[in-house]
């Protein structure tokens, strides 16, 4: 299986979107393709072996419209100056138009070629070469709208492109005949001209729910220096290669990840990890594209180039994102999926009633060309995607991570956090406290033992032995039979002995009896975790590590403890030290001596209480539970982001972030909960005024009060979904 990012053009509306998704879910091959109107791409997951990449390419022809190739990056400012240059003549030939086909109504000063009664063939003809050259100009609506129909997915084009022709052919057809009081091609024109100017607001508006996105693609240079055969090149990103030695100098970006061969500096890396202290890396240390050498020379050997690069996959996982389905979104998709065929059904039975009714067919036709302009379905349509397009950028600038729209729906219903402790509500840096030694070794000769098995493990507490080690100048031993005891400890053999290391339960693993239980209160009762340190006979020491709990946790907890969520601590520490730390910070649950497993387990238990569950943790220990819980919150770091596989990560590492993620997601739910109100609405309104049930009260429009009325209303949408930016 593969999953891949299109870009596809020709998309006006959500029958649009809403009509290519059902027809690609309907492929072979393809196991599920999720549409974006706001973004205009396809995020598709199809099996590589029924399907090829250029097949799906002639999939999407097929449907009506063109795939642009595989999503690179947000391109916006040339396209919308292109358009505004149309739109500014067009305006003016609008105006012209107007002038012409209107002026004497108002008795303004008029030209006697065009003035309707001095010469009725020339206002008429000017009349016909304006709408024509207004028809050309919105020859794509009316092109899409006919692909549309023909796919059997009718969408707003279809609609505003059907009721355009019916009133430009019978204008021509009056014209011919010499009725110069039942022309309407002035409101084709400007039905034409309205939609035009109602797509080009919304592409600025939709443009400004991309900026936050846009942001981190410009986070990495135009260009960047390399070295070859010793010399410096500059060159452009793209022509960089793995294994390419980059040069870096004092204030510039770093162009792509890397390992730093040669050199030192202090890197800004808070647009990934939030930390504003710049960081001190040298030879052998990772360095992230985007980050900022503020005062040193590197040399630095390229690992992920392109879409390989951590930015490319933040961004990646933003538009992923985005491209998903909110749960509430469903009900905008389904009522879009019958909306446009309802109207054209309105559209008709209005025309025909009229008809019956004896009104002429002129007449007839304005409230049939009425009801089509005026229905809108981009307002439904635009409701949910926008809102989630603006609530997923602004979250990726704050450093949360959303894999799914759906978890950004959903994160408002927690009613319970789970937290495990060490690299959650801990930062993680733990360092060698205390040792009480029971062996023969002298204690920095242990210590040397221990670290050099340590130094094998992931766990966090190897990073506080590994620092041990480098501290103290002293060398890693070679360690042979490494063993990994899932949830217990590790074990190996150095300088031909065999070390068992880990957590209590590892002594009964190992059949090993704990007879220093008054040294393990003295220890945990510092808030110390303790690593036992073992042979198979007995215990050689006790080595007492701890940590320092991150700075806001205390106002996290209380905040969430404040909004009536539960909060639990949920750890493999002993109970005494969890609930040292716990009793710090203000978590009064703790479940502590737990192993993977059994961290899962209680997550279900919760479940079954009907309780909403989100699960912190660092993303690798964690994993099962993080997958079990309603919503997994992963607290690491960028360069983990591509193997990480929870529904929310936190690349700042800031707790605080979990506040800001419930608070996004209210103000969302009810944002689309006000667009899809005033959506409903508009249309309930409006196309009843179209039809002319309410004339009797003097309540009735024509095609181009209806043109503006529908732009108006994708416009009002548009503009709520942005509020959320001002969060």
């Amino acid at each position: 299986m593969k999953k891949i990012i299109l870009t596809i053009d020709g998309m006006t509306c959500s029958a649009c979107s809403n009509g290519l998704e059902k027809y690609l879910n309907k492929q072979n091959g393809i196991i599920e393709a999720n549409v974006n109107l706001v973004m205009a791409n396809a995020t598709i997951l199809y099996d590589e072996k029924i399907l090829e990449k250029s097949k799906l390419d002639e999939l999407i022809k097929q449907a009506g419209f063109k795939s642009l190739g595989e999503f690179k990056e947000i391109n916006i400012e040339n396209k919308n100056k292109k358009e505004k240059r149309k739109f500014i003549i067009f305006t003016v030939l609008m105006i012209l138009l107007m002038y012409i086909s209107m002026g004497h109504m108002i008795n303004l000063p008029m030209f006697e070629f065009f003035d309707v009664k001095a010469n009725p063939n020339h206002y008429t003809m000017c009349l016909f070469i304006f709408a024509s050259i207004f028809m050309i100009y919105g020859f794509d609506i009316l092109k899409n709208g006919y692909k549309n129909l023909i796919h059997k997915t009718p969408n707003m084009d279809t609609l505003v492109g059907i009721g355009v022709i019916s009133s430009f052919l019978y204008s021509i057809y009056s014209m011919i005949i010499g009725d110069i009081h039942h022309l309407y091609f002035e409101s084709s024109a400007m039905v034409i001209y309205f939609i035009k100017l109602g797509r080009y607001l919304d592409g600025i508006s939709k443009d400004k729910t991309k900026e936050a996105i846009q942001k981190l693609v410009k986070l990495t240079p135009n260009q960047a220096t390399i070295k070859v055969d010793g010399k410096e090149k500059r060159v452009t990103l793209d022509e960089i290669r793995k294994g390419d030695i980059v040069v870096s100098k004092p204030g510039e970006k770093i162009a792509v990840d890397g390992e730093i061969l040669e050199g030192m500096a202090h890197f800004d890396e808070s647009f990934i990890t939030g930390e504003s202290k710049p960081l001190g890396k040298t030879k052998g240390d990772k360095i992230i594209a985007g980050s900022i050498n503020y005062d040193g020379y590197v040399e630095y050997k390229a690992e992920k180039i392109g879409k390989e690069s951590t930015i490319s996959e933040i961004v990646r996982l933003v538009v992923e994102a985005s491209n998903t389905k909110a749960p509430i979104a469903k009900i905008a998709d389904t009522v879009s999926g019958y909306f446009v065929p309802v109207v054209m059904v309105i559209s008709i039975l209005t025309f025909i009633g009229y008809l019956i009714m004896g009104y002429a067919f002129s007449d007839s036709l304005i409230r049939f060309v009425t009801v089509l302009v005026v229905a809108c379905p981009c307002s439904l349509g635009l409701a949910t995607p926008l809102a989630i397009v603006v609530a997923e950028g602004l979250c990726a600038s704050n450093g949360i991570l959303v894999k799914k729209s759906e978890t950004l729906e959903n994160a408002k219903k927690i009613n319970t956090v789970v937290f495990d402790k060490t690299g959650t509500l801990t930062y993680g840096k733990l360092k060698i406290a205390q040792i009480k030694n029971y062996s023969d070794v002298e204690e920095k000769k242990l210590l040397q033992l221990v670290a050099s098995i340590e130094s094998k493990s992931t766990h966090p507490i190897g990073k506080a032995f590994a620092n041990y080690l480098e501290e103290n100048n002293l060398e890693k031993l070679e360690v042979k039979e490494f063993g990994n005891v899932t949830g217990l400890g590790i074990i190996g053999k150095v300088e031909g002995q065999k070390l068992i290391l880990g957590n209590a339960k590892i002594l009964k693993e190992y059949q090993v009896e704990n007879v220093y239980h008054q040294e393990e209160d003295e220890l945990t009762q510092k808030g110390n975790s303790i690593v036992y340190v073992a042979n198979e006979k007995r215990i050689l020491a006790l080595i007492g590590v701890n940590d320092m709990v991150r700075e806001n946790a205390v106002e996290v907890i209380k905040e969430l403890n404040k909004n009536k969520i539960e909060t639990i601590m949920l750890t493999g520490d002993n109970q005494k030290t969890a609930e040292k730390i716990a009793s710090e910070i203000g978590i009064a649950k703790v479940i502590s001596n737990v192993l993977p497993n059994e961290k899962t387990q209680v997550i279900k238990e919760l479940k079954q209480q009907n309780k909403y569950v989100m699960m912190c943790g660092d993303g690798i220990n964690d994993s099962p539970a993080l997958a079990t819980a309603n919503i997994g919150v992963s607290v690491t770091s960028g360069t983990d982001i591509a193997m990480d596989s929870s529904d929310v990560i936190l690349t700042k590492n800031d707790l605080a972030s979990i506040l800001n993620l419930i608070h996004i997601s209210k103000k969302t739910v009810r944002n689309i909960k006000q667009n899809l109100f005033w959506a409903f609405f508009y249309n309930t309104l409006m196309i009843p005024i179209a039809m002319g049930l309410f004339m009797n009260w003097g309540v009735l429009i024509n095609p181009m009060i209806a043109s503006v009325a529908m732009m108006l209303s994708s416009i009002t949408v548009i503009l709520n979904a942005l509020r959320l930016k001002r969060m």
